[in-house]
């Protein structure tokens, strides 16, 4: 049975980072070892996946990832390891139309969205990615669904995305001269080309900018979970 690279790629994730963090809390050489064979193991199953991620391109060698891993390593509580954070924004206008960029690296269509920076809120963060990405200025009305990125194949790195919903209070398109390529409103027969897996993101967005309150997603649980009885 052929074994998904999502899947490679997960179980790499999952390894590395339990090793990265256990480097960053131990004192003993003996555990140091064992994390440090685990983490080599890691690399070598994320190799074998061939996606690329944050520090390494496709098709990077076990010892290259291994050599980016260590960099990252901390000590105590920075050296924990935890998912990144992105927050993105659903805009829409009067005319039920949704707010798009093409972004600039890659030339896909998406939302806006951009890492959570320091000093910030989530919801700020939003207000913020949309003026800086597009011009128009927005204000928050409320969390449409939190996303674990790996798991839904959106990205190569472990990765949380905080999604809100957002109308549109005024400013004019303007796309970022260094982010994006273009800027635009889209209406849902007309979403522009190419974009990542939009039957996954937009019924979400265009069920919030036609004006219905949903539920606020999470990804469910999954079948094994992986937990310790008392932990």
């Amino acid at each position: 049975m052929e074994i998904p690279r999502s899947t490679l790629l997960r179980w790499a994730e999952t390894l590395a980072g339990s090793a990265i963090t256990g480097m960053g809390f131990t004192k003993s050489l003996y555990e140091r070892e064992r994390f440090d064979e685990i983490m080599h193991v890691a690399a070598e199953i994320r190799s074998a996946s061939s996606i690329a991620g944050i520090g390494f391109e496709d098709g990077a060698s076990a010892d290259e990832i291994v050599d980016f891993w260590r960099s990252t390593i901390g000590d105590g509580i920075p050296g924990y390891v935890t998912p990144k954070s992105t927050v993105a924004a659903v805009v829409g206008n009067d005319d039920g139309q949704i707010l798009l960029v093409q972004r600039a690296d890659s030339g896909i269509w998406l939302y806006p969205t951009g890492w959570a920076d320091v000093g910030y809120s989530p919801a700020e963060v939003a207000v913020k990615e949309v003026r800086e990405e597009t011009g128009i200025e927005v204000e928050p009305v409320r969390l449409l669904g939190v996303f674990d990125g790996l798991r839904r194949g959106f990205t190569a790195v472990p990765l949380y995305s905080m999604m809100f919903y957002c109308r549109a209070t005024g400013g004019a398109l303007k796309a970022h001269p260094l982010e994006c390529r273009e800027v635009g409103w889209f209406s849902r027969d007309n979403l522009p080309e190419p974009m990542i897996r939009p039957e996954r993101w937009a019924p979400m967005a265009f069920r919030a900018i036609d004006g219905f309150d949903s539920p606020t997603y999470f990804d469910p649980v999954r079948e094994p979970f992986w937990f310790q009885e008392g932990a």
